[in-house]
């Protein structure tokens, strides 16, 4: 497994990814509507693409064998957008490794804290990592109650390794 920039022919697997981890991986903690209504916001390959190509450094988890099995983002203010992993690949020290080469980039860049949005099994990921929950965020998906977590981790200066 190697840690990787995106590049743009990763559009349609990743876009893949996020559908079947939001579809799979959070139908362990959410109802079938609440997964319904998640699933229909995962970007398709060209909003991928487009959201990408923002300025966000952008990483990607590749299987030799399958391509890229995960993958994230990083906003130039420490978020964390996009943090999805293959659901044949969840809990194999994937998502840990991708993370890491995030969290040393955004130590690189100076950045003094990461925050993000995390679903429920996100947010036990989060936790592991250092992360803290700020708040349980608790709206609506078309007209569906849902709830996801304010997640951040304040970095120190001292670079990872």
């Amino acid at each position: 497994m190697i840690i990787r920039p995106y590049q743009k022919r990763d559009a349609v697997a990743l876009a893949e990814i996020f559908l079947r981890a939001v579809e799979q991986i959070g139908s362990r903690h959410y109802t079938p509507d609440q997964v319904a209504v998640w699933a229909a916001r995962c970007p398709t390959p060209e909003g991928l693409e487009e959201i990408m190509r923002d300025g966000r450094a952008r990483f990607v988890a590749i299987d030799d064998a399958r391509g890229p099995v995960a993958f994230s983002d990083l906003k130039p203010d420490g978020h964390i957008h996009f943090l999805y992993c293959a659901p044949e690949a969840a809990g194999k020290g994937i998502t840990t490794a991708l993370f890491s080469a995030l969290e040393e980039y955004a130590r690189l860049q100076g950045m003094t804290r990461l925050t993000s949005e995390a679903s429920e099994a996100a947010r036990r990921f989060f936790l592991k990592q250092g992360f803290v929950v700020m708040e349980r965020r608790d709206f609506e998906l078309s007209g569906v109650a849902i709830h996801n977590y304010a997640v951040e981790k304040v970095l120190s200066n001292e670079t990872s390794g």
